[in-house]
């Protein structure tokens, strides 16, 4: 069994954080003209974020029986194009966000400029990492899995996945929306790229077998739905201090959430119900998937 399969859960998530900082730290000291550019995306990059993506790509891989190292450049990638997404999020044009991750938002931080050139580096570093070997040279993937693996990224962070979303979210701020409409905006603006986490996990172990990579598709669907009506539930309940971002800001800016339209109680069960279901599609899977089962109930139960 891996050491990384007896460690408790929160070490386990500091274990993966630290793989994944490590590996971003690795990408981001490369030479670049602009001293600025290259203080700013590591400044999007490094020092803070629950890294939950990585954690789920990390956890999916020892569940197919794979290891952490062949997932590195995978859970970097994921990585990457959130943080991005996040910049770019935070700008005036956008949700016009002060504070994240417990500190100015790089627009704020550096200027607004230099947000967007961030946001426009950091997509395209996710591409070139994911498309590259894993450092470790016993765990090279075949160019055909890399290749998927590329594609899947491009589609669960374009207009098919997470930007689709945002869009409809700007589209649906002042709107009454129904439980479906709103899930499929959440299922592309924030289940997208978590379903691509636990995909690309999964992928890192080219002897993982389809049925394996479906259980971990429906797990991954329930969870990243899951993430986002606790978002939703913490945007009422949470603490600023706690979440790194301001506390009530959907509210705020009147868009639609699983707490107004369904009530606190009821997105409460609905969260829980969708970590059961997400737990339940493991059902298969050894103590290697473990990690995964435990990630489930804690996306549900975290505080920020």
């Amino acid at each position: 069994m891996s050491t990384a399969n007896t460690l408790q859960l929160n070490e386990f998530q500091q274990h993966c954080q630290q793989r994944v900082d490590r590996r971003l730290g690795a990408a981001l000291d490369a030479e670049i003209a602009s001293a600025t550019l290259l203080e700013a995306m590591r400044y999007a990059c490094l020092g803070g974020g629950k890294r939950i993506r990585p954690v789920l790509t990390y956890g999916s891989a020892l569940a197919v029986g794979g290891d952490l190292p062949a997932a590195d450049n995978a859970a970097a990638a994921i990585e990457l194009i959130h943080s991005y997404s996040l910049v770019h999020d935070d700008l005036p044009a956008m949700d016009d966000d002060d504070l994240r991750r417990g500190k100015p938002t790089l627009h704020k931080a550096f200027d607004e400029a230099t947000a967007i050139l961030v946001g426009d580096a950091l997509q395209p570093l996710a591409f070139q990492i994911l498309s590259t070997d894993p450092i470790t040279e016993n765990d090279a993937l075949a160019a055909n899995n890399r290749l998927a693996m590329v594609q899947l990224l491009s589609q669960a962070a374009g207009a098919t996945g997470m930007v689709g979303g945002q869009s409809l979210d700007f589209e649906a701020v002042g709107v009454k929306l129904n439980i479906q409409q709103l899930e499929q905006m959440h299922s592309l603006k924030t289940g997208a790229l978590i379903r691509c986490a636990v995909l690309l996990g999964g992928m890192s172990c080219e002897s993982a077998s389809d049925s394996q990579m479906s259980a971990l598709a429906i797990y991954a669907d329930n969870i990243g739905l899951a993430f986002q009506v606790q978002d939703d539930i913490l945007d009422v309940i949470g603490d600023t201090s706690q979440l790194g971002k301001p506390q009530g800001s959907d509210s705020d800016k009147n868009k639609p959430t699983y707490v107004s339209l369904l009530g606190l109680d009821e997105a409460k069960a609905l969260a829980n119900s969708l970590s059961d279901k997400a737990i339940a599609a493991l059902k298969e899977f050894p103590a290697s998937a473990d990690r995964l089962r435990e990630l489930a109930a804690f996306v549900v139960s975290r505080l920020h």
